[in-house]
């Protein structure tokens, strides 16, 4: 049977490691305000230009415009699958 020092040693253990994670946790996550704020939809209008190196600066407007005019090309009956991207590491 467990000596009551482990016991005891046991669960302050685990109380403060639950207090720390808590404490941690509340210190980390963000403010209610910026979640509320993240699933509000915004209008392409109010975007920045995104910058697209090797071609320059365009806007949100003109680049979903571009995509509905020029959808991706479908992949065609006898070609290669893609290729599967993985994690290479270091």
């Amino acid at each position: 049977m467990l000596n009551r020092t482990g016991v005891i040693f046991c669960s302050v253990s685990l109380v403060l490691t639950v207090a720390v994670c808590a404490v941690g946790f509340s210190l980390a996550a963000l403010p209610r305000a910026t979640i509320a704020a993240s699933k509000q939809p915004a209008p392409p209008e109010t975007l920045p230009e995104l910058d697209l190196p090797g071609f320059g600066k365009v806007t949100a407007i003109d680049l979903m415009g571009y995509y509905i005019d020029n959808p991706p090309a479908p992949v065609a009956a006898g070609a290669a699958p893609a290729a599967a991207k993985r994690f290479g590491g270091c």
